[in-house]
């Protein structure tokens, strides 16, 4: 009796300090407000895998933003349907579609969410000592909630990973167990995705502006469609580009199809973190050589092609490449003559 005592006492001790540990992170991340509830018209709040529906008058807690993402970010697991007439609400987020609730998919918390930054990429979820890699398709919304488009349930929790039932079962957890599980999670691992054979340029048909280098007669070069997560302090490598007319970036941005001075702080990310445009004319916050910098999002820096015309025959770019502007390496005060490789870190801004 005094060991089975023990057991269950050591048990709630390390439930209570994973609590305490979600509760210390998720503080990092404050509440933005609150929204008053009101009772849901008949019929149309779905209690499908035993959902909450909006109670009237009561208020909850809402929020812009998610604890960090690391390689064990901790959540909480819900269950969500994604198929039309599901307790999901609208179509999917990431691509106004629904989807079948038998493939691994989840919505994600607000902040996690990122503004669509991603969208159709893979998490793994860890939990009952199993993994599963399931795609992001859509927002667990944590900044509104108690209307028609969210169905009349409250905002989501910030720290919240909803999904499908494929999900579930991947994990190996009963069907009677379904609903609310303490997880990790964390973006799924980025591998290259192949390789490219290098050909040597026509004449006068690579750029070496800023010392780009040009592709070689019969090299391979690897190519990827990711990225490594994006955090508060996303290591990468910066380098220089112009923007500008007949400069080393070749054609003109993807984002507007347009040229830009190379005298205003912008830049090119790599594939993954380009996002299909999903960070066009966003901001983010360069750190580097002890200063920050703010600079704009106009163009993809390709880590999945090269050796061609349109990419003025370069190589495909490396997957954690901030590609930038003559500004943004004279706002960060780094001497011309060191120009074109630092080590730096950067987050959206």
């Amino acid at each position: 009796m005094k060991v089975f005592s023990m057991k269950h006492s050591v048990l709630l001790v390390i439930v209570l300090l994973f609590t305490l540990s979600l509760d210390i992170e998720a503080q990092q991340c404050r509440p933005s407000g609150q929204i008053r509830g009101r009772k849901p018209p008949p019929n149309q709040c779905n209690q499908e895998n035993d959902s909450d529906c909006c109670k009237d008058g009561k208020y909850y807690t809402t929020y812009t933003c998610s604890p960090q993402v690391t390689s064990q970010t901790k959540a909480f697991l819900t269950l969500n349907s994604f198929e039309a007439g599901g307790d999901g609400g609208g179509p999917s987020e990431c691509d106004k579609q629904y989807h079948s609730d038998d493939t691994p998919i989840v919505a994600l918390s607000t902040g996690w969410f990122n503004h669509k930054s991603r969208c159709h990429n893979n998490i793994t979820i860890t939990a009952n000592r199993l993994s599963v890699a399931a795609m992001v398709v859509d927002e667990c919304d944590s900044t509104m909630g108690c209307d028609e488009v969210h169905d009349y349930q409250p905002p989501c929790d910030n720290n919240i990973v909803d999904a499908s039932k494929a999900v579930w079962k991947a994990l190996g957890v009963p069907e009677d167990n379904w609903g609310w599980l303490e997880i990790t999670w964390t973006d799924h691992a980025c591998k290259p995705s192949g390789k490219i054979r290098g050909k040597k340029p026509p004449p006068k048909k690579c750029n070496k502006e800023n010392d780009s280098v040009c592709c070689a007669e019969g090299e391979l070069y690897t190519t990827f469609n990711c990225s490594p997560p994006v955090t508060h302090h996303t290591k990468a490598h910066l380098t220089l580009n112009s923007f500008e007319k007949n400069g080393d970036g070749g054609g003109p941005s993807e984002c507007d199809k347009k040229f830009h001075s190379d005298d205003i702080p912008i830049v090119a990310l790599s594939t993954g973190w380009f996002n299909k445009k999903g960070r066009c004319f966003n901001n983010i916050i360069i750190s580097g050589n002890g200063r920050k910098v703010k600079a704009m999002v106009v163009d993809e820096c390709d880590s999945m092609r090269g050796c061609d015309e349109a990419h003025d025959y370069q190589p495909p770019c490396d997957n954690n490449i901030v590609d930038a502007s003559k500004a943004v390496w004279v706002a960060l005060g780094v001497p011309s003559d060191d120009w074109g490789d630092l080590d730096i870190t950067w987050s959206d801004a």
